[in-house]
């Protein structure tokens, strides 16, 4: 015992030096293991033998799957969200960019497929044909916007649209994960801080009862391993609240449902199911042939109706192979066109669907695993990497120190 106390004496600036060390390994560990989860975007190093890629964008197919899994079978109908917007409104809002829009369209068809029949035509004649095809317009286009919400499955493939959104773009998956798990990233780092401080404190006193050089790197890897795998634990669990007498224990990201719920919403509302993503999946995802064959079926019907009392000479004049390469050219025009006049109805389109609401609210709804599977899939499939990480600069940090005691 004297030869501890003497030890102690005249080394104790490094003894009282081991808690705050250890205390620093241990948050220093938390911060490269969460930078690790989302950091590089892409692989830094040789392939295969040496290198990394963050846990997330390395998986980014899988949990793009996960995410999209979980988003489409808990969180969102789609053909609810599509039920709540207003054909009516929708023309309403459109009418301006919509005239224009079959002006230019009917003008320029008309011109191409038969210049000459456009040409002997008195300017009169033609404005007043170019306003009864506008009249029509808002008519077809709620007549279009009923049928593809009545028929929203044939055209539109939302999981694939999901998935191809979060794989093509890494770094708003990892934005996705990061934005909703931020403060259970900063608990993590805390909580390195004080779980290595506590093993530091025994640390101390083990290394001044023994005096071997293998405790201290061996209690800095303990310190990485345990901490990392503790404090990922406490996210999570317990699900439910646990009274421990006064205290009231709940996994860190179940005891925030309601400001998760509210930031997921959010994000996939602006950043993956928007207006322009999903019509941009209307248009060119798998099952956008069958789009392209309502608007064809659409526009055809139009170019009958308006043609029906001149039909048997404008089928003369024309041909009537040339009249179904207008009614294609048409609706092939409408269809470039369609972002363009869309665009003009986007707020009322967000607003009346309301996707990020319908999600907080689904999300709200949802039990504890169901909830938690929101996020521990990023930790899930590289989770003993994580914490071996930790355990690695645990244990060379742990070195220094037998090299300072030493030396």
């Amino acid at each position: 015992m004297d030869a501890v106390l003497d030890d102690l004496a005249r080394h104790w600036p490094v003894y009282a030096t081991m808690p705050f060390i250890a205390a620093l390994i241990g948050y220093v560990t938390k911060r490269v293991a969460i930078e690790m989860m989302f950091r590089p975007l892409e692989f830094v190093g040789i392939k295969p033998f040496l290198g990394w890629q963050g846990v997330v964008p390395k998986h980014g197919g899988r949990m793009a799957a996960i995410a999209t899994d979980l988003l489409t079978t808990n969180l969102l109908d789609l053909k609810e969200i599509f039920e709540k917007i207003d054909p009516v409104i929708v023309t309403r809002e459109l009418e301006q960019p919509l005239l224009r829009a079959v002006d230019a369209i009917a003008r320029d068809v008309l011109r191409e497929h038969h210049p000459r029949l456009w040409e002997v035509l008195p300017t009169l004649a033609q404005e007043m044909l170019i306003k009864q095809v506008q009249a029509n317009a808002p008519r077809l286009v709620r007549e279009f916007l009923e049928d593809v919400r009545d028929h929203l499955d044939e055209v539109l493939d939302v999981r694939h649209m999901t998935v191809e959104s979060l794989t093509r773009d890494k770094a708003l998956l990892v934005r996705l994960i990061r934005e909703t798990s931020r403060p259970e990233m900063a608990f993590i780092a805390r909580a390195g801080i004080f779980f290595g401080f506590g093993l530091g404190v025994v640390q101390a006193i083990v290394w001044a009862l023994t005096r071997q050089p293998l405790v201290l790197p061996i209690f800095g890897g303990c310190i990485g391993l345990f901490t990392d795998w503790l404090a990922i634990k406490m996210i999570f669990l317990p699900r439910e609240p646990v009274r421990v007498g006064r205290v009231i224990l709940q996994g860190k990201f179940q005891r925030r449902r309601a400001e998760v719920a509210r930031q997921y919403g959010e994000l996939i509302a602006n950043e993956v199911l928007t207006t322009a993503n999903l019509l941009d999946a209307l248009l060119r995802g798998p099952k956008s042939d069958r789009l392209v064959a309502m608007v064809e079926r659409a526009v055809g019907h139009a170019v009958d109706e308006q043609a029906s009392l001149a039909k048997p000479v404008l089928t003369l004049a024309v041909g009537g192979r040339r009249l179904q390469e207008m009614k294609h050219e048409a609706a092939q025009r409408a269809l470039a066109e369609l972002p363009r006049t869309v665009r003009h109805a986007e707020g009322y389109l967000t607003q009346a669907m309301d996707v990020a609401k319908v999600i907080e609210l689904r999300m709200l709804a949802m039990t504890p695993v169901e909830f938690e599977g929101l996020l521990r899939p990023a930790f899930r499939q590289d989770e003993w990497k994580l914490i071996a990480v930790g355990g690695v600069i645990g244990f060379v940090v742990g070195e220094l120190q037998v090299l300072l005691m030493l030396g």
